[in-house]
């Protein structure tokens, strides 16, 4: 699944190709793909709005129109292409949306998981944004915030992918900022000292950062509306490594399963 930064460079190429142009008219092939009343008032609501600003929260990909939010989740494959009207449809291109210089911003999603809400812009409270806990960067987020939130027998991997808390942060991402941390994985939030919460914002900082500077983490199907992989899988340190050496002590790295999620780690410098 596409986590934060994989969203953001989805979203900086998407200003980039589309921001300032019109949506004439929109094709849905997939219906349970939108979240509306009706697919009908949908479309009708759709056409002749112009796309303001592109926006993310946490996973989430907001288009700013002139009376609405276009709010899009990627979840396991979505992607957004831009191709010309006269290009043959590929036929995972779900919905379709013209726009006003005969170019078409297509939403194309092999599993068909992903999902769109089309709002008015105050009534963005009654979306999933409305659930999201702070963004990795807001100056509210600090370990007294933290321990609030994670002060629960329940393993820190789990409560790090919990998006209430802290959104944006993916399997991959939350494996990577806990071997920085030092913190074992299975670690309950309610035992965390404050000295290692300030190290998980710091290293949530360090980590989500770098993987944005890099075009994110290719792994499966992952590309960006201008067709490039990331590169940030390049430097994973332990997300993916089971049985090589960990790169700080060179013990073994180990893969477990926490809350039903594949979880990488160091034995030795994650106790």
């Amino acid at each position: 699944m596409p986590e934060l930064p994989e969203v953001e460079t989805v979203k900086n190429g998407l200003i980039e190709k589309v921001k300032g142009k019109k949506i004439i008219s929109c094709e849905v092939k997939y219906l349970k793909i939108v979240e509306y009343p009706q697919v009908e008032r949908f479309i009708k609501n759709i056409a002749n709005q112009t796309i303001e600003d592109i926006k993310r929260r946490g996973k989430f990909i907001i288009f700013e129109l002139d009376d609405y939010l276009l709010i899009s989740h990627l979840r396991m494959e979505g992607k957004y292409f831009i191709k010309n009207k006269e290009e043959v449809k590929d036929k995972h291109d779900h919905i379709i949306f013209s726009l006003d210089d005969n170019q078409e911003l297509r939403y194309n999603d092999t599993r068909k998981f992903g999902r769109m809400y089309l709002v008015e812009k105050d009534k963005i409270s009654l979306t999933p944004i409305s659930k999201l806990g702070l963004e990795p960067w807001d100056l509210k987020l600090d370990a007294n915030y933290l321990q609030k939130k994670t002060n629960k027998k329940k393993a820190i991997k789990s409560l790090l992918l919990d998006q209430s808390i802290i959104a944006g942060i993916g399997n991959i991402y939350a494996d990577e900022i806990l071997f920085m941390s030092k913190i074992n994985p299975c670690k309950y939030g309610k035992d965390l000292t404050h000295k290692e919460l300030n190290a998980i914002i710091k290293n949530t900082q360090i980590v989500l950062q770098k993987a944005i500077s890099l075009g994110g983490t290719t792994i499966h199907s992952y590309t960006s509306v201008n067709g490039i992989t990331g590169r940030f899988q390049q430097e994973l340190l332990v997300h993916g490594k089971k049985g090589l050496p960990c790169p700080n002590c060179h013990t073994e790295i180990e893969k477990i399963t926490v809350n039903t999620r594949g979880t990488y780690y160091c034995p030795k410098c994650q106790k």
